[in-house]
């Protein structure tokens, strides 16, 4: 009878686990993906390349820039060219502000420590064109080459709200 008990106790604790591991899933993401950058220097002529395939020109969707710096970073904004490239070969540039900490020099985002993650909204409500794999290149505008301080930095695409 014991070990039935625990057989049993057993299963509902694994039956529970894998609820959870479901429910912990984020359904809304279509893409995510980071790059580390080498000694955590983001070099200008260092270009972030991401393709992600895109199958939904229906719904509408956020797309993010994800930015990893560390502390010590002496600036309280990062600016990005973006480039989008779709999959007819059209191509679209942006130049982007990302704010990384407040007037005061208090970091924005997730962090602890001395390493702070931002996810910041680039466009809200998009949707795609045309279905297919779009390469979205990420280039580091900033004065200073290399810019020291920046871990890593990629884009997420999730379905709007």
């Amino acid at each position: 009878m014991i070990r039935t008990f625990f057989c049993m106790t057993r299963w509902m604790i694994f039956g529970l686990s894998f609820l959870f591991f479901l429910s912990s899933c984020d359904r809304k993401v279509v893409f995510e993906k980071n790059v580390k950058l080498p000694e955590n220097r983001w070099e200008m002529n260092n270009i972030i390349s991401l393709e992600a395939e895109i199958k939904d020109t229906v719904s509408l969707h956020s797309i993010y820039i994800n930015v990893r710096n560390a502390g010590g970073y002496q600036f309280s904004n990062l600016y990005l060219f973006l480039t989008t490239h779709t999959p007819k070969g059209e191509e679209a540039r942006d130049t982007v502000e990302l704010t990384l900490a407040d007037d005061h020099g208090k970091w924005l985002g997730d962090g602890s420590g001395d390493i702070w993650d931002n996810r910041i909204l680039f466009k809200r409500n998009f949707r795609f064109p045309q279905a297919g794999t779009y390469r979205f290149e990420l280039q580091q505008a900033m004065r200073v080459n290399p810019l020291p301080q920046i871990m890593d930095a990629g884009l997420r695409i999730e379905r709007a709200e």
